[in-house]
């Protein structure tokens, strides 16, 4: 379970009780820090807390001060993790300075529901927030239009958008598909507004109810991804094996690849362009219709992977072409095509032997693949990094 899905939770109880609460949210930092921008903390009266927004070493110095703090409205405090920065250094630190706005259920209920839309319909959302002057904490939100394919019981509407300028700039950073820290005029003063992007909340949809399926599942679910499973052996997929994921289904082998995308074949529907599907049945006639489906699909999964040697991978999709009807003089190319764009074999040249490590060497693979990463050494990188600077 992530930070965000903890927050919800404990936020949701606390509604339901009408309890007040502090949300603390990491707007800007200096220098290095563990969390960055958009980071949340869920407070309540009672010391329970939900979510960081440090490493360890600020967590206890911002709820100490929290409800004093916005006793008259929301705030944005400075916190430095410095060690030689001011006589109360917070822990061993990370040498940063952290920005956090904190505020209380007034404003702060607005921003849970939204992210709280946007986490269960998995499409991106922006919210502008002005960070200084006497409309500190007042904010606009944008948000993609759902998909018509699985309303997994939304709740009710965005709450109605601020002033136009704050719109217009949440508009823009989900248009740009990043965060925007800038200053524009907000109810006649010139302020300075952080428009914070967040994607979609990524989905992987595995198709496979082998054994080395349930530490997929598992380690997916635990990084906050949707899980789906689906597998035409009706014995292999059941919740008692994957209590983890999301939705299990077992697939209409025999009928496809039929319409892959009708709402009533969920494995393939729900899948939008920014998730990432793995194809591991281990069953030849299952990767080739299975293969054919997501193919054919008018916007198919960015990341595809198939387990296994690329030269059943390719044999596979000579088959999928068959299946989908492509002349016989057409079957090779068309395969060498498509076999361009997979990720086959799937995964990271991790050494990975076991179930557990060939999990995480394709989820390490999407998570690169999705984020643009190098997947070089942290160290390589900060040194190559701090040799450009210089």
């Amino acid at each position: 379970m992530t930070d965000l899905e903890r927050i919800l939770a404990l936020w949701r109880d606390l509604e339901a009780s009408g309890a007040e609460y502090v949300l603390a949210t990491v707007v800007a930092v200096q220098g290095p820090s563990y969390r960055k921008p958009g980071a949340l903390m869920l407070l309540t009266a009672d010391g329970r807390r939900a979510g960081t927004v440090s490493g360890g070493c600020l967590e206890a110095e911002v709820a100490s001060r929290a409800w004093w703090l916005t006793a008259n409205g929301p705030t944005i405090q400075r916190y430095s993790t410095a060690e030689d920065d001011g006589d109360r250094p917070f822990g061993s630190g990370c040498g940063g300075i952290v920005f956090i706005l904190l505020e209380r259920r007034t404003t702060a209920a607005p921003l849970l529901r939204s992210l709280e839309i946007a986490f269960i319909q998995r499409v991106p959302f922006a919210v502008a927030t002005v960070l200084e002057g006497t409309q500190v904490g007042c904010r606009a939100f944008a948000i993609h239009k759902s998909p018509p394919a699985e309303q997994l019981d939304a709740p009710a509407e965005l709450p109605d958008n601020a002033a136009d300028p704050l719109y217009e700039l949440a508009q823009s950073a989900l248009a740009r598909r990043e965060s925007i820290d800038t200053e524009i005029v907000v109810a006649g003063i010139s302020a300075r507004v952080w428009a914070n992007y967040r994607p979609a909340r990524p989905a992987i949809g595995i198709f496979g109810a082998g054994d080395d399926a349930q530490p997929l599942v598992r380690l997916a679910k635990e990084l906050g991804w949707f899980v789906s499973l689906a597998d035409g052996r009706s014995h292999l997929t059941t919740r008692d094996r994957f209590p983890g994921a999301h939705q299990v289904a077992i697939l209409p082998i025999k009928d496809l690849p039929g319409p892959c995308s009708d709402p009533a074949i969920t494995p393939f529907s729900h899948l939008q362009h920014h998730d990432a599907a793995i194809v591991m049945t281990h069953s030849f006639e299952q990767d080739s219709k299975v293969l054919a489906c997501l193919l054919s699909l008018q916007s198919p999964p960015a990341y595809i992977g198939v387990l296994g040697p690329q030269r059943r991978t390719r044999e596979v999709l000579e088959e999928a072409a068959r299946l989908l009807g492509f002349p016989s003089a057409a079957i090779a190319h068309q395969s060498e095509l498509w076999l361009a764009r997979l990720h086959a074999p799937t995964g990271l040249d991790l050494g990975a032997e076991s179930p557990e490590t060939i999990a995480l060497s394709i989820l390490a693979e999407i998570q690169k693949f999705s984020t643009s990463a190098s997947a070089l050494p942290l160290r390589t990188v900060r040194a190559a990094g701090i040799a450009l600077a210089g």
